[in-house]
């Protein structure tokens, strides 16, 4: 896939199916299109400890780099619980379960949509 052809929803899914792969639980894709100029969609995975979080955010970026895609920013640390990968189109949040409680990001955008994250 080249950057021109992978549609935002598409990425998001490829991504799920990453995480789902190792081991990330509560997998979540948020639309946020039509309530956010930042981003089309907002996708959030927990994992079980730093090292997890950190495997999750280091196999994001090897798999996509392989289709060409290449991350704009990056932000966060294992150890405080929250990575953050900036693709433009989806902004991926790599959570500890205990970070992702504490800042609720769904429940700030409680009115986007759902998209389930490993149908095609």
């Amino acid at each position: 896939m080249s950057k021109k052809e992978i549609k935002s929803v598409d990425l998001a899914r490829k991504v799920a199916q990453i995480f789902a792969d190792r081991k990330g639980f509560d997998i979540s894709i948020l639309d946020v299109r039509e309530i956010s100029s930042m981003t089309d969609l907002y996708l959030i995975v927990s994992g079980n400890s730093s090292p997890h979080l950190k495997a999750l955010y280091d196999e994001t970026q090897k798999e996509l780099k392989k289709d060409g895609l290449l991350c704009y920013r990056k932000a966060g640390d294992p150890q405080g619980g929250w990575l953050i990968l900036d693709y433009l189109n989806i902004v991926i949040h790599i959570f500890s379960k205990e970070a992702r409680e504490y800042y609720a990001i769904e429940e700030l955008w409680e009115t986007a949509p759902r998209i389930d994250p490993l149908t095609q």
